[in-house]
């Protein structure tokens, strides 16, 4: 389907949501990012996943990190959306950053391992370049740049 100018429709647009997930190490305190690692694609990302419909993106982006991780959050400043094509059509990803609260990672279907990495090894670590702009927005959002 195609609006009058012959791009995309609004409703064609693959909606999904996730976080850039952080703790403070229970070993020295230092800022550690949750990167997930998806068999399916054998990528190193940050937890996401395609909205429900109706779903409101800041419900689906907590689910989606609990469903990935294991972890519950408390979110965070909205962070960049990232905007790209999946198979010829348009996909949003928002993003928020999150902070773990508390929780257990079981490996799953989606998932196979999670990695707590320092911010320098979560940006050094991630499959896509984009990605890797999101450890930058984190850290301003928590002052630490």
């Amino acid at each position: 389907m195609a609006d009058n100018e012959g791009g995309p429709m609004a409703d064609d647009t693959i909606q999904a949501a996730g976080c850039v997930l952080w703790r403070r190490s229970p070993v020295d305190g230092e800022l550690q990012i949750c990167l997930v690692h998806r068999p399916k694609y054998d990528d190193w990302s940050h937890p996401k996943g395609k909205l429900k419909r109706g779903e409101d993106p800041l419900v689906g982006a907590l689910r989606e990190v609990e469903e990935e991780t294991g972890y519950t959050a408390v979110l965070g400043a909205p962070l960049p959306t990232l905007r790209y094509l999946v198979a010829g059509r348009p996909k949003d990803v928002r993003y928020w950053a999150a902070e773990a609260t508390n929780g257990h990672f079981t490996p799953n279907r989606e998932v196979d391992r999670v990695l707590w990495l320092s911010p320098v090894e979560a940006r050094d670590r991630l499959t896509m370049p984009r990605d890797r702009d999101l450890v930058h927005a984190l850290l301003a959002s928590l002052h630490l740049t």
